[in-house]
């Protein structure tokens, strides 16, 4: 249809000319009401941006262990690799509380420990028998990983290096 045709058919409906795709030869135009043509393109692109990113938590006691520590460090990391926000919360239990320097010293160790993949959102804050901190993870090209998990060994070569029959 001529481009005058299209124009005077869309004016008489009280409607507008819309170009659908410019790519395409001849160019392609439907006659539809620009507002609800614009809101219907807001919404597909609405579902199609991922879901904000959501906040995992990552729990912590004074005396744990140094493996335990490394194993909830590296879970950490991958939930900020992920775009994820970290909620470290350190718990007291009983006596604990007597010694909360403690707590904060290995907030503070979790915090400089992933400061390659996260800037603190949420300074550490003592809110009854918890500590807790948020952390935001940095843009993908500034993160640095440190703990990456430990590659396990083939069960082959573990099979292999065993006696036989014993």
């Amino acid at each position: 249809m001529k481009l005058n045709d299209a124009l005077r058919r869309a004016q008489t409906l009280g409607l507008d000319l819309v170009e659908v795709a410019a790519t395409a030869n001849p160019p392609v135009c439907k006659i539809i009401d620009f507002g609800k043509f614009r809101y219907d393109i807001s919404k597909h692109t609405k579902d199609k941006k991922p879901a904000s990113s959501k906040l995992k938590e990552i729990k912590f006691r004074v005396n744990i262990d140094e493996h335990d520590y490394l194993t909830k460090i590296r879970h950490g990391e991958e939930f900020l690799d992920r775009g994820n926000k970290v909620r470290v919360q350190l718990q007291f239990r009983g006596r604990e509380m007597a010694h909360q320097e403690f707590g904060m010293q290995l907030v503070e160790k979790v915090r400089d420990d992933l400061s390659g993949m996260s800037q603190v959102e949420m300074d550490p804050k003592i809110t009854g028998r918890n500590i807790t901190m948020t952390l935001a993870p940095l843009p993908a090209n500034r993160r640095k990983r440190k703990f990456t998990a430990v590659p396990k060994p083939d069960e082959e070569t573990e099979n292999a290096s065993a006696p036989l029959g014993g």
